[in-house]
């Protein structure tokens, strides 16, 4: 991910240039790497390609915040794995950089749902960004339409295909692969995860639903509190014969608003062929919107790459440094 956003910074130099944005890369933190700092720069080439040259006077901080202060970030680039269940160590390093005075931008999804409000409050205290476009359909403008282009629209629910992997596995085993095999598929083509256990069992869809719904929405929701099941139970026979009489399987999320609050989902249904939902299939992704003023407002992405995501980060920075 974050050797796809280095190229596309690359990529986009010019475009950078004509909005009068200049940037540097000053630290570099990985679980094989530790932390890397040089207030100086880093070198871009090398580290597009995932290397690190020996003869560059690098200093290794003991944690983010030292870190920080030696690279002297102006912008941290979050995109730690995903706990679905704590957020961690995400919240710690967005937390971090806000309070030494850096704009924080993130690809993780968890901090929106355990630290959203006190990551938010603490962006505006210190007079800085807490941007997230990344967190759900990869860099689709999810975020930024509501909060940019969509003033005074308020969102009574949504419903969509937010995970791929499920995707991927569902698609496979309508064309006569068992679980075990449309999972290996999944992985082979680096969609799934060696252990794919948080997309199987609905819990990286439930983190997607609970971020808009806290984002959008204006509720917090706790995950407990949305209805998830995962595909775990749903054999290649099943799916195969769903397909073939008109009714395919898709793990959908769901968001509703009642007088009682916003009840949410994550489930496998069945689906009539009657509805666009039920031709996604892959690594697309679609979430159609219900709004007080649009009945219907969909956002589709079609087979999207590792560029997607990093293009979510890179307008997130854009914004942040614009304003």
């Amino acid at each position: 991910m974050n050797r796809a956003l280095v190229r596309l910074l690359q990529k986009k130099e010019r475009e950078l240039r004509e909005r009068d944005i200049a940037y540097r890369i000053t630290g570099l933190a990985t679980r094989r790497l530790g932390w890397l700092a040089d207030a100086n720069g880093l070198d871009l080439s090398a580290l597009g390609a995932g290397n690190i040259p020996a003869t560059q006077n690098l200093k290794g901080p003991a944690n983010v915040r030292e870190w920080l202060r030696e690279a002297r970030a102006d912008v941290l680039f979050e995109a730690t794995s995903l706990d679905p269940h704590t957020g961690q160590p995400a919240i710690d390093h967005i937390r971090a950089a806000l309070e030494t005075g850096a704009q924080a931008i993130t690809a993780n999804k968890g901090p929106i749902v355990h630290a959203y409000e006190e990551l938010r409050s603490l962006a505006t205290a210190k007079g800085r960004r807490f941007l997230f476009e990344s967190t759900v359909m990869d860099g689709a403008p999810i975020f930024s339409l509501f909060r940019e282009s969509l003033p005074a629209v308020h969102l009574r629910g949504f419903r969509g295909i937010l995970n791929s992997t499920t995707n991927v596995i569902l698609s496979s085993m309508e064309e006569g692969l068992d679980f075990e095999a449309a999972l290996r598929k999944a992985q082979e083509v680096g969609v799934a995860e060696t252990d794919p256990s948080h997309d199987i069992d609905g819990w990286d869809a439930a983190v997607k639903v609970a971020a808009l719904v806290t984002v959008l929405m204006g509720v917090p929701i706790r995950l407990d509190e949305i209805k998830r099941e995962g595909i775990g139970g749903l054999s290649g026979e099943v799916v195969s014969a769903a397909r073939a009489a008109g009714k395919p399987y898709k793990l959908l999320c769901r968001a509703q608003r009642s007088n009682e609050g916003v009840a949410a989902s994550v489930r496998p249904e069945q689906l009539p062929l009657a509805d666009p939902l039920a031709w996604v299939a892959g690594t697309s992704s679609v979430v159609y919107f219900e709004t007080d003023i649009f009945p219907g407002l969909a956002i589709t992405e079609t087979n999207p790459g590792v560029e997607t995501t990093a293009y979510g980060m890179l307008a997130d920075f854009i914004r942040a440094v614009s304003e």
